[in-house]
């Protein structure tokens, strides 16, 4: 037997999950998370068990009624995210979420990096390699977002600093930020806040913390992906320097 045949037997039959996975399709969990919600089907019958397994050179395997083809490549885009939609690819509440944006029919599998809530707009991140999306969003990688933020009030040079220096949040302290205020007027200001964590709602909650809530609050980058030239609710394809730009800050 010859090592290339070698090869191909330890490699077939794979299990479902992990060729999906290998395909491009969502990392080992999130396919995992597409067979048990029954949008997987192999030779056309629904596979949702997870030790399933198929052979990619005669089985043929759908997601979401589109073939997955062994040699797919992952999927990495930039969406402009709007205020008013969930960043979830569905909601049992029919409430407006992200799916609705971004293109699932060509891509399953697609998956938000990290989460903006209801309220925020701008730079959301989707892909299907689960180890892209990981990396990014694990703390050792400091991987460092910028929002700019409209608070109410005044905000004194004083306060600035308090955010600089790492404020005291109810779940502990916030790491130290990056903060520039762009202009402070009696009603509002607006600030431009970048952090590395990635905590629920934090921008929103440093404002708070030094008496002065969030009007409105926009992500205008994650790493090295920006929001210029992108309209509310458009996204795009990620550059292959833009790829290289993203697993460089994961290092």
């Amino acid at each position: 037997m010859t090592d290339e045949s070698e090869h191909t037997e330890r490699i077939v039959p794979l299990r479902l999950q992990k060729f999906l996975a290998r395909a491009g399709v969502a990392s080992r969990r999130g396919s995992e998370n597409l067979m048990t919600a029954g949008r997987v089907r192999v030779n056309g019958v629904v596979v949702t068990e997870l030790g399933s397994k198929v052979d990619p050179r005669v089985d043929v395997v759908e997601v979401d009624g589109i073939v997955v083809e062994a040699s797919g490549t992952p999927v990495t885009l930039v969406l402009n995210k709007p205020v008013g939609y969930l960043t979830t690819m569905s909601d049992p509440q029919g409430r407006p979420c992200v799916a609705e944006l971004v293109p699932v029919d060509q891509h399953p599998g697609l998956y938000p990096i990290g989460r903006l809530d209801k309220d925020t707009s701008g730079v959301l991140l989707f892909s299907t390699d689960g180890e892209l999306g990981h990396n990014l969003l694990h703390p050792s990688k400091l991987v460092w977002k910028c929002y700019e933020a409209c608070v109410e009030g005044h905000v004194l040079p004083g306060q600035v600093q308090a955010l600089e220096g790492g404020i005291e949040l109810d779940d502990g302290p916030a790491a130290p930020a990056q903060v520039q205020l762009v202009s402070a007027g009696r009603a509002s200001s607006v600030l431009r806040i970048s952090i590395h964590e990635g905590r629920n709602r934090q921008v929103r909650r440093m404002c708070q913390a030094i008496g002065h809530p969030v009007k409105t609050l926009t992500r205008l980058s994650f790493g090295p992906i920006k929001l210029e030239g992108l309209d509310a609710g458009s996204w795009r394809l990620l550059e292959e320097d833009e790829l290289a730009a993203l697993r460089a800050h994961t290092g």
